[in-house]
């Protein structure tokens, strides 16, 4: 009988973070990952690195789709229910938007309307469809958040709001669910990714001038984290988070997660 190790879903997975999580729980659990992303060439590239440079054969699978459409939900749950024992241990829920970058009082509601899409609703979906498998093997559930999540930026009104919307979410479900091991959200810090330069390029004229300098001087001094510090955390909590943080909302570098950082 051949032995499979964890299998998990992974949303955003083609760049930054997302990216991140996929290569560290293949190459150090020993996971099986489905990527989630929108872009084919990105995940079809990631898929040729896994196999081809690092040797790992039929490790990662890939969902090409728009995480706010329900379709891209049921076909990755699906891909798991018939891939490597058929069981779904992880859900990391990674995809996010900061757009738009802007007051309250200059922003439309469709843009607020769609960063909830992603930020939000998008995770729900996802839930709603893995959950029947999540409860079977006892899995966890892991929320890539943000300090925004806590703490308001000045022009960010939409990824503020959304992110502290899915951390009471990440509550909600812990406190509903428990079957699932565990459910926590995870605040990454400031992170090398392409969102980091999104912020750069749009926020000067929107932010408050102390914020946004913050962001530049982290990018201009080379102390942005590498994905991989905080994709360490968030993958190996995927696979072996405890139930003692389920509904948390916890820094990549709590010293709660000391024996979940990249040693």
């Amino acid at each position: 009988m051949t032995t499979y190790g964890p299998t998990l879903i992974v949303t955003g997975a083609s760049r930054g973070i997302g990216r991140s999580v996929v290569l560290l729980a293949i190459q150090k659990l020993s996971a099986n990952v489905i990527g989630v992303a929108r872009s084919q060439e990105a995940l079809e590239q990631l898929s040729q690195h896994i196999e081809n440079d690092l040797n790992l054969k039929d490790r990662f699978k890939i969902v090409v789709g728009d995480v706010t459409v329900e379709s891209t939900s049921q076909e990755a749950v699906a891909l798991a229910s018939k891939s490597w024992g058929g069981k779904l241990d992880g859900l990391v829920l990674n995809a996010g938007l900061i757009d738009p970058i802007g007051t309250i009082a200059t922003t439309s509601i469709e843009g607020w309307k769609k960063t909830y899409d992603v930020n939000l609703w998008a995770s729900m979906i996802m839930l709603q469809h893995a959950l029947p498998a999540l409860r079977e093997s006892k899995g966890r559930v892991v929320f890539v958040s943000t300090g925004a999540a806590v703490f308001p930026f000045h022009g960010w009104g939409a990824y503020c709001t959304s992110k502290a919307a899915l951390r009471m979410f990440c509550e909600c479900l812990a406190m509903e669910e428990p079957e699932l091991t565990s459910a926590v959200s995870i605040r990454p810090g400031i992170v090398d990714t392409e969102m980091q330069s999104e912020v750069r390029v749009k926020g000067s004229e929107t932010m408050a001038p102390d914020q946004y300098a913050k962001f530049v001087d982290l990018h201009t001094s080379k102390t942005l984290l590498h994905p991989d510090e905080p994709g360490h955390v968030i993958a190996s909590l995927a696979v072996n988070a405890p139930t003692s943080i389920s509904g948390k909302i916890l820094l990549w570098d709590d010293e709660e997660l000391k024996s979940h950082r990249k040693q």
